[in-house]
């Protein structure tokens, strides 16, 4: 399973996670992480915002209530064993 560390905005800090999956809904790229590579944990999905002239992917928190109980749904049919609490 690939691990990719994303930068913290504003900061120097940054973050570590496993990527369970990805896909591309609506001409977006989305990626579906987690802190942890197996067990309960924390999974958060990320949308790719960078256009594709860019050298680096850049990505951010899926924080609309609509579109995360949607990609929700989308990344749950890929991945029957897992379940989600939104």
């Amino acid at each position: 399973m690939e691990k990719i560390k994303f930068q913290v905005p504003d900061s120097e800090e940054t973050a570590e996670f496993y990527v369970l999956e990805q896909t591309r809904i609506n001409g977006i790229n989305y990626i579906l992480v987690a802190e942890e590579e197996e067990g309960d944990c924390e999974a958060f999905i990320m949308k790719e915002i960078s256009g594709q002239e860019e050298a680096e992917a850049s990505y951010e928190m899926v924080e609309s209530e609509e579109e995360l109980e949607y990609m929700s749904k989308i990344f749950a049919s890929v991945l029957e064993d897992v379940d989600f609490a939104v």
